[in-house]
């Protein structure tokens, strides 16, 4: 796998760091030089599908992390040196091209580097934007539709036939998982498991959950809306109704966390977004069957939520291009 010893080198100076390694076949590493680096998570890739024993690889631009997963008579250090000596090898690709272009994309190229996974992994990431583009439009009609119709309160008062004091209880439940105290108090909590593991998402989930909550504060004032008042509250509430900030912030807050358990347990991805969708929308329904905001409301509130929570993973979690041939 290399001349390299990996016990040797400065502790300090490594291109490979492991971070965790505490389940047998599985370890997580720390590349130096693959934030930013879509050419280098495709070489990663590529190189690290032609060797045996490793069932599954990960490589992750925006965290710099790489999950490898392979045969348990594999050691974490072994993996760490083969990671080491692709690293390397990169680097010496990179730097016989830098007289010809700073380009990555032409490293790759005369490397003979195929690029179909970086082709699949724009594609996915535009069917992501497409679809999330589409929820964020569909928030926006079922709005529209609903005030230019007058439905709001019919609907209200449908869903208050569904009242029964065991569903009372459930509702409330769900609703304090959308309060003010709660998301941060959630929010503390990831961001000091994600601090204590060195994760660079610890400062970008704070900034998400406090531009959140103030931007939905700041749309209450601006529109002054006044709540419904088909029925005595079983809860205390402010005065102000659109958007909802249960819906909006929620959608932020659940969202981005989702995001970042999604990046963390690939294999999960699926379940754990799905379980966010369903945690969600059951905030989202608690606010209307409490009768404490306009089913526009929270429409709304999810609209701009998500419309939120896209521009923070994109202006948040790119990072400048960092290449080795820059000498780093």
């Amino acid at each position: 796998m290399g001349t390299f010893n990996f016990d040797k080198l400065p502790q300090d100076n490594l291109l490979v760091r492991t971070i965790h390694s505490a389940v047998k076949g599985r370890a997580r590493y720390k590349v130096n030089g693959l934030y930013g680096s879509e050419a280098l998570k495709s070489y990663l890739g590529f190189r690290l599908s032609k060797e045996e024993g490793i069932a599954q690889v990960s490589a992750n631009s925006w965290t710099g992390n790489v999950l490898v997963i392979f045969r348990p008579d594999f050691s974490p250090n072994a993996i760490a040196l083969l990671l080491q000596d692709i690293v390397l090898d990169y680097a010496k690709e990179v730097r016989k091209l830098t007289l010809e272009t700073a380009h990555i994309s032409t490293a790759i190229e005369k490397a003979k580097i195929p690029k179909t996974s970086a082709h699949k992994q724009l594609n996915q990431v535009n069917n992501q934007l497409i679809l999330a583009s589409g929820a964020i439009c569909t928030f926006v009609l079922g709005a529209g539709l609903l005030h230019r119709y007058s439905l709001d309160r019919s609907i209200l008062l449908a869903i208050q036939n569904l009242h029964t004091p065991f569903l009372d209880r459930i509702m409330l439940g769900i609703t304090s998982l959308g309060n003010p105290l709660a998301l941060v108090l959630i929010c503390l909590g990831v961001e000091f498991y994600l601090l204590y593991y060195r994760r660079p998402q610890a400062t970008r989930l704070g900034l998400a959950t406090a531009s959140a909550i103030g931007l939905n504060y700041a749309l209450k004032v601006l529109f002054g809306r006044a709540r419904p008042a088909l029925w005595d509250y079983i809860i205390h509430v402010g005065h102000h109704s659109f958007p909802s900030g249960h819906a909006m912030v929620s959608m932020v807050i659940y969202g981005f966390i989702s995001y970042i358990l999604a990046e963390q347990f690939p294999r999960s991805r699926k379940q754990i977004l799905a379980l966010s969708v369903v945690l969600i929308l059951a905030i989202g329904f608690s606010r209307l069957y409490l009768g404490v905001h306009w089913p526009t409301d929270v429409l709304a509130g999810y609209a701009i939520g998500l419309a939120w929570l896209i521009a923070c993973i994109l202006t948040l979690e790119v990072k400048p291009k960092y290449t080795l041939s820059a000498g780093h």
